[in-house]
């Protein structure tokens, strides 16, 4: 049997009419960059998210460029996140020529430990991003509580969690901006790269508005040296047409996860292999299905010869990557985020995942570890 780790095609299958139309109105209208199709998209998803504004640019990790440009992080600040996440958290950071000062995660959500991100905070700390991991909120009452008290902002990477939630808000108002991916692998993907970000505060999103635009908001008079961060009609129709559906493909995820749990659950692996447990008040949607699991290495490249697809988020911690070597860490530095780069796995958890497949998974999984 063949399990993908993700299957694009099924998804695109049963919504082909539906974008292809979307996709010849913009085609028939000709304006590409931004324009009405990405107002209405930008309106949908601050109405969904529960947000006054969303702003759309060209990807995730211009979101985060962005939220940090807007609130003024320039050389010198100092920006608290995590060791364990995509390049893009911490190279938004340094690319102003911040500092990203990293705290580790909690070894059974892979989030940002709240314990530990006061003792990091020093009068330089313009702001905290907290990564909603794999699709499942942080801690962002505690974090909300620190934030406050010391008077910097919050910036919930949100890449992997649109649609998820804590308490009964949304990730994307759980801080003073949300950063959004559309990337085609996340639970709400484009046909290329996007991104977006939404917010409450009105400056802020007037701010990220005229950034995106190389800091103009009349044509051709600049106010700030912003970027080009547009997104496009083309995403924004596509985008459009999916998030009717993104509630439907979440639900589908949570009841592959709870099958998953049950699976296993029969197998008596639990001392193999560890899943991902869901913190009290959050809403999970599961933008990645992330285990641990022993001999990790040895069992994808079997799990990869039965035709399993799996994935490895994250292998090498951000302060571990060569291009981070002047922020002063080593080996050791994080051991939860070094544990887990060693020992994630992500499996097939997408909405079209049939219950025959996922067995599959499951018994393979439980074949390798009889024989080791």
């Amino acid at each position: 049997m063949n399990v993908p780790l993700l299957d694009l095609q099924a998804q695109f299958r049963s919504l082909r009419e539906e974008i292809l139309a979307a996709i010849q109105t913009v085609c028939d209208e000709q304006g590409f960059v931004l324009g009405p199709r990405v107002v209405a998209f930008e309106e949908a998803i601050a109405q969904y998210i529960g947000s006054r504004y969303a702003i759309g640019c060209a990807s995730g990790s211009d979101a985060l460029l962005l939220s940090l440009m807007a609130m003024g992080v320039k050389a010198g600040d100092e920006v608290i996140t995590i060791p364990f996440t995509f390049f893009a958290t911490v190279s938004a950071i340094s690319r102003l020529g911040a500092k990203p000062v990293l705290v580790d995660i909690q070894p059974d959500t892979f989030n940002i430990d709240p314990a530990l991100i006061e003792r990091a905070i020093t009068p330089r700390t313009k702001a905290i991003i907290p990564v909603h991991l794999f699709g499942q909120c942080a801690d962002m009452v505690a974090i909300n509580e620190i934030a406050k008290r010391k008077s910097i902002y919050v910036i919930e990477d949100a890449c992997q969690a649109i649609g998820a939630s804590q308490g009964n808000k949304r990730a994307g108002v759980l801080g003073d901006t949300g950063c959004f991916s559309f990337f085609p692998s996340k639970n709400l993907g484009g046909f290329g790269d996007g991104g977006l970000i939404t917010t409450n505060d009105k400056a802020l999103a007037d701010s990220m508005a005229m950034l995106r635009v190389h800091g103009s908001q009349v044509r051709y008079l600049h106010e700030a040296v912003g970027i080009n961060s547009r997104l496009d009609a083309l995403q924004a129709a596509v985008l459009h047409v999916k998030l009717q559906y993104l509630d439907q493909w979440a639900e589908g995820r949570r009841r592959n996860a709870e099958r998953y749990q049950r699976l296993f659950a029969q197998t008596k692996l639990a001392d193999r292999v560890v899943l991902p447990p869901t913190m009290r008040d959050n809403f999970h949607v599961y933008n990645q299905f992330t285990v641990r699991a022993q001999k990790r290495d040895e069992l994808r490249t079997f799990l990869k010869e039965k035709g399993v697809g799996t994935e490895v988020y994250y292998p090498l911690p951000m302060h571990l990557q060569n291009c981070f070597r002047d922020l002063g860490y080593q080996k050791g530095s994080f051991p939860v985020s070094e544990q887990a780069a060693e020992a994630v796995m992500s499996i097939p958890i997408y909405a079209e995942l049939t219950d025959a497949q996922q067995s599959y998974v499951v018994e393979m999984i439980a074949e390798f570890y009889k024989h080791g």
